[in-house]
C-alpha cells in the first residue's frame, strides 16, 4: 500500500480518479490549487485506488494523505 500525500497546503481542486481505478506510475491523482496555481499530485507507483481521503473543495496541509493505492 502506498499513501499519496499532499506536497503543499492548498484546496483540492479536482479528484481525477475513483476507488477501484487502475493507475500508472506518474499518473495524476488529485489536482491541488494553491496561490492560484494548479499543482498535480501523481502516483509514485502503479496500482489500484483503494481509498480516496479527500473531496473536491477540501483544504489539505502539506503531508496530508490524499489517497491510498494498492501497488501491483
Amino acid at each position: 500500500m502506498e499513501e499519496i500525500k499532499a506536497i503543499m497546503a492548498g484546496n483540492v481542486w479536482k479528484v481525477l480518479v475513483s476507488v477501484g481505478d487502475t493507475v500508472e506510475e506518474d499518473q495524476d491523482i488529485v489536482i491541488l490549487e494553491s496561490m492560484k496555481m494548479e499543482i498535480p499530485i501523481a502516483a509514485e507507483e502503479a496500482g489500484t485506488i483503494k481509498e480516496i481521503k479527500v473531496a473536491e473543495g477540501d483544504f489539505v496541509n502539506e503531508g496530508d494523505c490524499l489517497a491510498i493505492i494498492e501497488t501491483n
